[in-house]
């Protein structure tokens, strides 16, 4: 039987599998709750509540989760695209493994967030404000860092290819060996020509 999400459900506990996709779960609150192998392919959950509840191995694309909130979740092995997050906020939020594809930040506020083996397909973390982020072993693929704010953000264990942005990395960690990869880049986007 497919479970049905309503706008403004309170949920707590609650295990949830199968196909949600398509569902409407705007402002709805999911407190110690389970998402497990779910569909979410067009789910709708603007301004929805996520406290303590975990995300396992969600797949699906075109998922609407704008202005939610984030507080103490995990998201393990997820495969998804064009994933709306901005104006979300997300404290103390675990990423671990999986892959997110045109995920959008804009806006939104992460701290204390963790992405860890993760594979970010051009993200999107234009005007967003990042504190105590880290990116361990993820590779991300033209991220875009315009008028992003960070502090104590490190990048330093991340592949990043082709990043945007790199203005606004002030606040930001990364390797010396990334310093030497970036240096053409970041030469670019500041207007500085190099002479050989």
């Amino acid at each position: 039987m497919t479970p049905r999400l309503m706008a403004g459900d309170d949920l707590d506990g609650e295990v949830l599998t199968g196909d949600l996709s398509g569902q409407d779960a705007g402002s709805a609150r999911f407190l110690e709750c389970r998402f497990e192998e779910c569909d979410l392919t067009e789910l709708r959950a603007p301004r929805a509540r996520f406290a303590e509840t975990t995300l396992y191995a969600v797949r699906g694309a075109g998922v609407d989760l704008a202005e939610s909130q984030w507080l103490d979740c995990v998201v393990t092995g997820a495969r998804l695209g064009a994933v709306q997050l901005f104006g979300a906020e997300l404290r103390r939020v675990r990423f671990e493994g999986g892959k997110i594809d045109f995920l959008n930040l804009r806006g939104a506020t992460l701290r204390e967030v963790t992405f860890t083996d993760c594979v970010l397909t051009e993200p999107d973390f234009g005007g967003a404000t990042l504190e105590q982020v880290t990116f361990e072993g993820c590779r991300l693929v033209a991220p875009d860092f315009n008028q992003a704010r960070m502090k104590k953000v490190d990048l330093s264990g991340a592949q990043l290819s082709a990043p945007r942005g790199l203005a606004s990395l002030s606040g930001a960690t990364i390797s010396r060996l990334q310093l030497f990869d970036l240096a053409p880049n970041l030469a670019d986007q500041l207007g500085i020509t190099v002479a050989d």
